[in-house]
């Protein structure tokens, strides 16, 4: 915001030299204080800090660039949704990148196709950043992205991956294993599965560690069921399966998917777990608070994307060390909305 002199005019916005003269020091001084130089005095520090409290200066972190080469900042590619599990995970990259001196920069993309994730990329190598976070899942690179991806150093997540990329990614077929195993251990004869959409590498990853549980366990596999991640989804989903007498228990792909199953076993008169048991995936701030509350796979969100950002620091800081994939193990976390199957359903 730009102040206004006494004149009423507006004036330009404080600058390095006016938290010089405010704290007394040089401006090669207050430029050491805020890169963090260890040869300032803890004194002529504190005086640079207020001064720049004091005055509401901001760093040119264009001007920064300039003079380093480096615009310290990670780029981040997202697709444009409001699902917990990306905000949660963009979280993380914020987190880890502030505690580092990075900020991030976020561009979105409203679909999945290959030319989006492309123009996603481009935004942000032209914005000059240091290194990306791929947060979409990738099932074909393009020649453009795996140019880009070979040009920026780049993480993802989500499973995706290019050749020139590392990987930071939740076992998603542990996780389906978890769930999958936890409702036959309490008497299930077999298990339905609400999976995510086709395209997502989670889902595709979480419907396969489903059936294997079941096929390894000699279960039957019943037909598989397609989401698309929200509410509205899991609950058309749940109106199929509250109808058919056999279902005793459901694993749904997402927490958000599963809150629309039980509001729809529920209006069916199913009751949730007496009649059937369901187990979500992700453990979202509402899973402990829903009715019943949900069991559910709990996937450390946050620590992914600090892992994410700690991969690619360590790219930057020795682009020829290698850098093994980061798997982070998902936890069944039993609450109120699974119970041992009922006898004449065993």
């Amino acid at each position: 915001m730009k102040r206004q002199n006494a004149d009423g005019d507006t004036a330009r916005p404080p600058g390095m030299v006016d938290v010089a003269r405010l704290a007394g020091v040089s401006p090669q001084t207050v430029s050491r204080t805020l890169a963090g130089h260890p040869n300032v005095q803890e004194k002529t520090r504190a005086k640079v800090l207020a001064a720049v409290d004091q005055l509401g200066y901001r760093k040119n972190n264009a001007a920064r660039m300039l003079s380093s080469g480096r615009s310290r900042t990670i780029g981040v590619v997202m697709l444009q949704t409001n699902f917990y599990s990306r905000t949660a995970v963009l979280y993380g990259i914020e987190s880890a990148a502030r505690d580092v001196g990075y900020t991030v920069s976020t561009a979105t993309t409203s679909s999945l196709d290959t030319s989006a994730i492309e123009s996603a990329l481009s935004r942000l190598a032209d914005q000059g950043v240091e290194g990306v976070v791929l947060a979409v899942p990738l099932t074909h690179a393009s020649s453009r992205i795996e140019q880009l991806t070979s040009s920026i150093p780049t993480v993802t997540i989500d499973g995706s991956r290019t050749s020139a990329t590392e990987v930071v990614a939740v076992d998603q077929s542990l996780a389906a294993r978890l769930a999958t195993r936890h409702l036959l251990e309490l008497g299930h004869e077999t298990v339905w599965h609400v999976a995510g959409p086709g395209e997502w590498l989670d889902a595709a990853s979480r419907a396969r560690g489903w059936r294997d549980t079941l096929e390894e366990a000699g279960r039957a596999v019943p037909p598989e069921l397609e989401g698309d991640w929200s509410p509205a989804s899991g609950y058309r989903n749940g109106l199929i399966l509250g109808r058919i007498p056999d279902v005793t228990a459901v694993f749904v792909a997402s927490d958000e998917m599963a809150f629309g199953v039980i509001r729809a076993l529920h209006e069916l008169g199913r009751r949730v777990p007496e009649e059937i048991s369901v187990v979500g995936v992700d453990d979202i701030a509402l899973a402990e608070y829903c009715s019943p509350s949900l069991t559910t796979v709990a996937q450390p969100f946050a620590q992914m994307g600090g892992l994410a950002v700690a991969h690619l620091l360590r790219h930057l800081k020795d682009p020829d060390a290698p850098v093994e994939p980061a798997s982070v193990e998902p936890a069944l976390i039993v609450r109120g909305s699974t119970a041992a199957a009922r006898s004449e359903s065993r």
